[in-house]
């Protein structure tokens, strides 16, 4: 079970750090230094880079959280709530990822190929709300894998 935590956490632990960097390190540097276009410019090669492999933290999270429930801790039995809260946050979060992939990333992509920057501009905006919301279910999240079966059970 050791290598299923470790991958779990390690996914986990990426993709929540990946927005958390992003969010709070990445952007307010752009927008103090760089112009509107080249910022949007920047965000499309970054989150391009950065959603490739949120691809893979989202299958690594789910092969080994469920690979972890059924064949180490016997199903859903008897589990605590933690990993109940756990489940239903991540996928949450997974949902969330989704809609903000197939929709304000792939128009923020769209505008930028038109060299549309105010449309670009709303869409960046859109994913920087979404991220934030994702990014406040990832600590969430974490906490609860981490120390909720201390104080919930």
């Amino acid at each position: 079970m050791g290598l299923w935590i470790a991958v779990h956490i390690l996914a986990a632990v990426f993709w929540v750090g990946g927005m958390y960097f992003a969010h709070q390190c990445l952007r307010p540097a752009a927008e103090l230094h760089l112009p509107p276009p080249l910022r949007l410019v920047l965000w499309r090669g970054v989150l391009r880079r950065f959603f490739s492999r949120v691809w893979l933290a989202i299958a690594a999270l789910v092969i080994s959280g469920y690979m972890m429930v059924f064949i180490y801790l016997g199903g859903f039995s008897d589990l605590g709530l933690h990993v109940y809260l756990m489940q239903a946050a991540g996928w949450v979060m997974i949902i969330l990822y989704l809609h903000l992939y197939f929709g304000p990333y792939a128009r923020l992509k769209d505008a930028l190929n038109d060299m549309d920057f105010e449309a670009a501009g709303a869409q960046q905006g859109k994913i920087r709300g979404i991220v934030g919301v994702n990014l406040m279910l990832g600590i969430i999240t974490i906490l609860l894998g981490a120390t909720g079966r201390y104080w919930l059970h």
